[in-house]
């Protein structure tokens, strides 16, 4: 796999649109500041266990992915020319640089006085195919901001009420990439998350269990096995659409999650279903995302997308998102009888 540090990093952002701040000094010590280091993706930095190297390999190449679109948000001011640069990434792997992307442009909206509609106007332009995933990068910026982190409720509700989750679900993420031993090993939740907060955090923190456990099914499980029983199927979900997303798991691996989940099945298949209509809306189709939607949801991936697009119709309840996913999942359920 080729590194994306080559094409994407602090050297490599060159936004040619009018009215750009690169020739500001002031705009070069911003970048210079909240760049991150692409070795921030390495599982010695990161404390988790070595794996397979291939499998090692994958995971750390999506950390540098996603690094490269953060940066690349940060260094351009301009999203036209962001989007050239996101672009450039593979279409596998490009919707983990438009997630880093949306992370940048969160932070810079709240750092950066002048303008402060960049991740709003990237999300209704040219980001929209990848909706999903800028939805929980921008997770990753309540994480970081400390101000944000503290006021999550008010946060949230500056977002769709359906997609607002997603960034919880970031959350989840972020607190398990960077404090694993905490939030996966500890198992912490922080104590601003309430209520259905909590579940989504879990969506977030089982996807990155995938990761930290290497896409080793049996880490994976002894992982999940650690948790509170109620907190299993969300992480479960997680799972199911790091898996679906992301791959790095062999048939092996697929046909022991399989087994390993029981009877949270349906939370694993509604995890990967999400996965296949991220990628579908997105346009970037992935054959690992067909081989875990047809271990776990017993169908294809383009069906799997079908499912949670019917789930969607006349939504309703005071929490759409957690709906949703019932209802996917009960529909995974049903077909299995």
């Amino acid at each position: 796999m080729t590194s994306t540090k080559s094409r994407f990093g602090r050297t490599g952002v060159a936004d040619s649109c009018s009215h750009g701040f690169h020739s500001s000094l002031a705009t070069k010590l911003r970048n210079s500041l909240m760049a991150i280091s692409a070795h921030e993706a390495a599982f010695a930095r990161r404390g988790f266990q070595a794996g397979a190297p291939g499998k090692q390999q994958r995971f750390e190449l999506i950390g540098e992915t996603f690094i490269a679109g953060y940066n690349a948000g940060i260094e351009s001011d301009c999203t036209d020319g962001l989007v050239r640069q996101l672009e450039t990434i593979e279409s596998e792997l490009r919707g983990f640089a438009y997630e880093g992307a949306a992370m940048a442009l969160v932070v810079l909206d709240h750092l950066v006085p002048w303008n402060c509609r960049r991740f709003a106007t990237f999300l209704a332009g040219p980001g929209e195919p990848h909706t999903y995933m800028l939805h929980v990068g921008a997770g990753w910026a309540v994480a970081r901001l400390p101000w944000l982190r503290l006021r999550p409720r008010a946060t949230l509700e500056r977002y769709d009420p359906l997609l607002l989750w997603l960034l919880v679900d970031g959350f989840g993420f972020h607190e398990g990439y960077f404090s694993w031993r905490k939030a996966g090993e500890r198992h912490r939740i922080p104590g601003v998350l309430t209520g259905y907060a909590r579940c989504a955090f879990d969506l977030g923190l089982g996807r990155c269990a995938w990761f930290a456990c290497c896409a080793d099914a049996d880490r994976v499980r002894n992982a999940v096995a650690g948790f509170d029983p109620a907190r299993q199927p969300d992480l479960w979900s997680g799972i199911g659409l790091a898996v679906a997303y992301a791959g790095g798991a062999t048939d092996d691996d697929l046909a022991a999650l399989r087994t390993a989940v029981g009877v949270h099945l349906p939370a694993m298949a509604q995890g990967a279903a999400f996965a296949a209509k991220a990628r579908s809306r997105a346009g970037n189709p992935a054959a690992h995302t067909e081989r875990a939607c047809l271990m776990f949801c017993g169908m294809p991936a383009s069906e799997a997308a079908a499912v949670t697009d019917a789930a969607l119709e006349n939504l309703t309840g005071d929490i759409p998102f957690r709906v949703w996913r019932e209802r996917i999942q009960s529909a995974f359920s049903m077909a299995r009888r």
